[in-house]
Parts: C-alpha cells; sequence; structure tokens
C-alpha cells in the first residue's frame, strides 16, 4: 500500500506543471501577467488585451495542451498516428476562427455598424489622408525586406502600419500565420499607445501656425447619401481589389445595418452581443498562438521593432499630406488631422482634438479627423487586400 502511495506521488510530481515547465514557458507566462497588467492597471487596449493575455498565459500551461494539434488541422508536422479531431487543444478548435478569417471578417461587421462615415462624406478629401497614412505599410514592407523576412512575412509585418488590429490579424493569418502572435501583440499594443506616440510626431512635422488652424463645420449629410455610399464603395473596391471584399463587405454591410434605419435589431447585435462575443474568440486565440519556443526569437524584437516604424511612418505620412493640403488650400486645413488617417478608431481622432486645443483652446477639430480616421479603416482594409493579391498562393 505504502509502495502505491509512493509511485502515485511520484507520478504526480513527474506529471505536474512544475515538472514540465520549461524555461520559454516561464518567460511567456511573465509576459502574460505584465500584458494583464498594462490592460487593467493601466488601461491599455482592455477589451483586447485582456483576452490576448489570458490566452498566452493559457497556451504556455505546461502539459496542458489547450492547443495541441494531433490530426494536423493547422500543423501537419506534429500527426499523432490514430489521432481524432476530438483529441485537438480546444483553442486550436477555436483558432480556426482566425485561420478561416471568419474572426476578423465578423469583428468588421461589427465596426461598420459602429462608424458614421458622415464626416468623410462631408469632406471627401479625407479619404487622401487616410490613403497616405498607409505609408508606414510599405515602409515597413521594404525594411523588412532588406532583413530577409520573405515577401509574405514582410507584407504582414507592414500591415501593422495600417493601425488596424483585425486586419493585420486577417492578412497575417493568410499569409504568415507563423507570425501571427507577434504582429497581433505589436499591433493591439501600439494602437493602445497612440496618445504617446503619435504626438511628438505630429509637432515635429508642423508648425504652430499650422497647429493653430481652425477648420469650418462640416456640412450636413443627408440620409440617402450614407445608404448609398457602403453599397458603392462595397462594389467599387471589391472590382478593384477582388481580395479585399471579405473585409470591405462586411465592413460596408455593417454600416448598410447602421443607416438604412430598417435593420435596427441587426445593427444593434453586430454592436454589442456579436462584436463582443468574436472579440472575445479572436483575443483568447489569438494571444494563444503565442507559443514560448516559438515567441522568444530574435525576429520577435525585429517584427515589434518594424511595427514602431510602420506606425510612425503611416503617422507621418497623414500629417504631411495635411500639410500639401494646407499649403493648398491657403490655410484651411489643419494638418493635424491627417495622423488620425491610421484606421484607430476614434482614438486616433480623438489624439488630433486634443492636440489641436493645446495650441487653440476654441478649436474643434474631432468631426474634421474622424473623416481621415474612418477613411483608414478603408485604405487599411484595401491596403491589405492588394497586399494579398500580389503574394498570396
Amino acid at each position: 500500500m505504502i509502495e502505491m502511495a509512493k509511485e502515485v506521488l511520484l507520478r504526480l510530481v513527474q506529471e505536474s506543471g512544475f515538472a514540465l515547465l520549461t524555461w520559454q514557458e516561464g518567460v511567456m507566462l511573465l509576459v502574460s501577467f505584465l500584458l494583464l497588467f498594462l490592460a487593467i492597471v493601466k488601461k491599455f487596449e482592455p477589451l483586447l488585451l485582456v483576452p490576448i493575455a489570458f490566452g498566452i498565459l493559457l497556451a504556455n500551461l505546461p502539459g496542458a495542451g489547450l492547443m495541441a494539434d494531433p490530426t494536423g488541422i493547422m500543423d501537419t508536422s506534429n500527426i499523432v498516428e490514430g489521432a481524432h479531431w476530438y483529441d485537438t487543444g480546444v483553442l486550436r478548435l477555436i483558432y480556426t476562427g482566425v485561420k478561416s478569417s471568419i474572426f476578423p471578417c465578423l469583428i468588421f461587421l461589427g465596426i461598420g455598424a459602429m462608424t458614421d462615415f458622415g464626416p468623410l462624406l462631408a469632406n471627401p478629401i479625407s479619404l487622401l489622408l487616410g490613403a497616405a497614412a498607409q505609408l508606414g505599410v510599405y515602409v515597413a514592407f521594404l525594411l523588412a525586406r532588406s532583413f530577409g523576412f520573405t515577401v509574405e512575412e514582410a507584407a504582414s509585418i507592414g500591415i501593422i502600419g495600417g493601425a488596424d488590429g483585425p486586419t493585420a490579424i486577417f492578412l497575417t493569418g493568410k499569409l504568415a500565420p507563423n507570425l501571427l502572435a507577434p504582429i497581433a501583440v505589436a499591433a493591439y499594443s501600439y494602437m493602445a499607445l497612440i496618445p504617446l506616440i503619435q504626438p511628438p510626431i505630429m509637432k515635429l512635422l508642423t508648425t504652430e501656425k499650422e497647429r493653430k488652424v481652425e477648420m469650418k463645420q462640416l456640412r450636413k449629410v443627408s440620409k440617402a447619401e450614407k445608404i448609398i455610399f457602403p453599397i458603392v464603395v462595397a462594389v467599387l473596391c471589391s472590382f478593384l481589389i477582388p481580395s479585399c471584399a471579405s473585409l470591405i463587405g462586411m465592413l460596408m454591410l455593417g454600416n448598410l445595418f447602421k443607416e438604412c434605419g430598417v435593420t435596427d435589431r441587426l445593427s444593434d447585435v453586430a454592436q454589442n452581443a456579436m462584436t463582443n462575443i468574436v472579440t472575445i474568440l479572436l483575443g483568447l486565440t489569438v494571444g494563444a498562438t503565442a507559443n514560448g519556443a516559438e515567441f522568444l526569437r530574435a525576429k520577435t524584437l525585429l517584427i515589434i521593432g518594424l511595427g514602431l516604424l510602420a506606425f510612425s511612418f503611416s503617422t507621418a505620412g497623414g500629417v504631411l499630406l495635411g500639410k500639401v493640403l494646407y499649403l493648398v488650400t491657403g490655410g484651411k486645413v489643419n494638418p493635424l488631422i491627417g495622423a488620425a488617417g491610421v484606421s484607430a478608431v476614434p482614438m486616433a481622432a480623438r489624439v488630433a482634438q486634443v492636440e489641436g486645443r493645446k495650441y487653440n483652446p476654441t478649436n474643434f477639430l474631432l468631426m474634421h479627423a474622424m473623416g481621415p480616421n474612418v477613411a483608414g479603416v478603408i485604405g487599411s482594409a484595401v491596403a491589405a487586400g492588394f497586399l494579398l493579391m500580389m503574394f498570396g498562393k
């Protein structure tokens, strides 16, 4: 009896997480604790950072096998003979929603239902600012290639410059799924840090006179314009770049729910219940891809650094085109709104508003900045579609 008890105790110790823990898993657990601290205490994008951080925690629990893939659903290099689909880790099964692009597309449906394209329609020139703010995507792509990344990996790294988490996940899941964890963490981290990253760039590239510019009130956009816009954009973008149809189509469908006036219930579900559920599943499984053995490499730090450069160049691209428009219009455009051309809605627009008020307390740039901001959502989706068309298999 005593020998049996010893044997059971010895087996318990040998198969416990304490005995199976590797140093990589230990480091990733600490990373998850840090991200939870930033999300909960510092409130950095908590709605996404909390599930991402907890996904990292769950995936690196030794011996838990929550991302196990014995049947090769995602990774054919670890197939176990005789394994069945139900032997696959639960998080790996949920992750199919990321790999198949279901989750990013559903998030875009929700974003569309929450987005007002009125400021863009009232000032169509905002579309140019949204396009200019994709500069970082292509700069980071070229830099990544110079560091030896494949074209697929470089494209996935570059899209961080679009400052759009779902788009980054969508493209990376298609082109470079092995880089999904560092790219997703970088994309959402920089989105959360917009109030810290953008103001120095905005101040560096503009003069005090430019920052003080007051802009006239936008015209009122008719209901018909708001209804026709998502239909026209979905058709035009999909005809030009078919590979962006899934993202643009879902974005515009959600917006049509919001604007048409006869689908209020669908709009409410898309904005709230559906988006919240998908956000949990998306964040959790994206975090779960951060396996310690794969994540803790020099390449990860390089990706995070290139992501910061992408984000910075995108901000600069929008501001510089804003300066051009300032000159062309005779000082009627405040270049600060160009920084809002990145896709982080509505945080980037709020930063433009705050910075403008610092130099002119009577200035109100928020609605003017929302035009480039929502244009950036379209721009990042189109950029992702273009890269997918060029480098997808």
